[in-house]
């Protein structure tokens, strides 16, 4: 874990530090996000926060091949398949840079991303078979699995590009989601005496702490936007992670969870389940978008300003504590699959109706209490 943690820390420092260039290219390009009537910025915001993450990402790759836990245990296996992830994300983020700079129409980024999706595929890293307990490892066929990588690929990039509504809330959601898949993988791992080094560890680690070196920069008040090279990258490797993990361990290798108990059937799933799952606030939004706007007989991606984090805001919550109530329902559906799935008993499951509980309370309850207003918090950063 300590040399996942140095891959953590590397993306983030790398990422902070690059943040600050990627914002001076962004405003001596032209790529900043004017203010429109759906959104929730007041003033012009560069974009290009993609760029810099991209690039914690390719550091923390780079040291991590010279840290002697990761690159003893086969590197071959690992290592090339984190290579051809960060080449589909840089292939997306490269897409998602021309969007920022010329706003590419809906299906041209679409096709864009399917592309990303073929160059995983082209290179291995898609769905190879599930392992079922009782049953074996179920191999899907070339097709199918295909179809499967780009529909999963596809489905959660845009759903990280749908939340990616208020300032810290898509990298909050996604790096908390990242950092509870390595929490999975390695205690997974580490139950069942299995290998502790994986791709998907590896990725996710380093994805969590791109993260969290560009959220200093883009919690409200943001002083840039991750832009759709950032959504669309976060999306992908997120995805890629859990293409990765399908088939890493032998279906006779999970079954125990923690205390000596045997594991439930959902550890099996959750390499399928955890990305999709994590991602279940954007997802529903992306979902409930898609039906509203074809009610009003528009076409699914027209924007609008009803998502559901506009309706946070909506119903009393202030900017920042509606991003970070977002965080926390985040946290119980990601961390709430790893315990649940991994551990049993009546403390576990005490602990998540606990933790239910007061997300529900934030929620709901929390806006009828009238704080005092401060606005110094709500002010918006200007550009230079």
């Amino acid at each position: 874990m300590r040399e996942y943690l140095v891959v953590f820390l590397v993306a983030g420092s790398v990422t902070y530090l690059l943040t600050v260039i990627a914002r001076e290219i962004a405003l001596r390009t032209g790529a900043v996000a004017q203010v429109r009537s759906r959104d929730m910025h007041v003033i012009p915001i560069p974009y290009f926060g993609g760029v810099a993450m991209l690039g914690g990402l390719v550091a923390a790759y780079l040291v991590a091949r010279h840290l002697p836990f990761l690159s003893a245990k086969d590197p071959g296996n690992v290592f090339h398949d984190a290579g051809v992830v960060l080449a589909g994300g840089a292939l997306i983020c490269a897409i998602g840079v021309l969007d920022d700079l010329l706003e590419l129409d809906a299906l041209t980024k679409l096709g864009g991303q399917v592309v990303a999706a073929g160059l995983l595929i082209l290179f291995g890293v898609t769905y190879r078979f599930f392992p079922l307990p009782g049953i074996g490892q179920f191999a899907l066929p070339p097709d199918l699995a295909s179809l499967l990588t780009v529909v999963t690929v596809v489905a959660t990039v845009n759903a990280v590009n749908f939340v990616d509504g208020l300032d810290g809330l898509a990298a909050g959601v996604v790096g908390i989601g990242a950092s509870a898949f390595l929490l999975f993988c390695y205690q997974l791992s580490y139950l069942n005496g299995q290998v502790l080094a994986s791709t998907a560890a590896l990725l996710c680690a380093a994805l969590a702490g791109a993260c969290a070196g560009f959220l200093p920069h883009n919690f409200h008040p943001a002083r840039l936007f991750m832009g759709d090279s950032g959504s669309m990258l976060l999306g992908l490797v997120l995805a890629a992670s859990a293409l990765t993990l399908t088939g890493q361990f032998p279906a006779e290798a999970l079954t125990r969870g923690g205390d000596g108990a045997d594991a439930s059937l959902l550890p099996t799933l959750l390499p399928v389940l955890l990305p999709l799952s994590i991602l279940i606030v954007p997802f529903a939004d992306l979902v409930l978008a898609v039906i509203r706007r074809t009610r009003r007989g528009q076409m699914f991606y027209h924007p609008d300003k009803q998502h559901l984090h506009h309706r946070m805001l909506e119903i009393g919550h202030s900017h920042r504590r509606a991003v970070m109530i977002i965080w926390l329902w985040a946290a119980l559906v990601g961390y709430g699959m790893v315990l649940a799935g991994l551990y049993s008993g009546p403390i576990v499951f005490a602990l998540l109706a606990i933790w239910f509980v007061i997300t529900v309370f934030l929620t709901f309850a929390v806006p009828r209490v009238h704080l005092p207003h401060r606005p110094e918090s709500d002010r918006e950063v200007p550009l230079p």
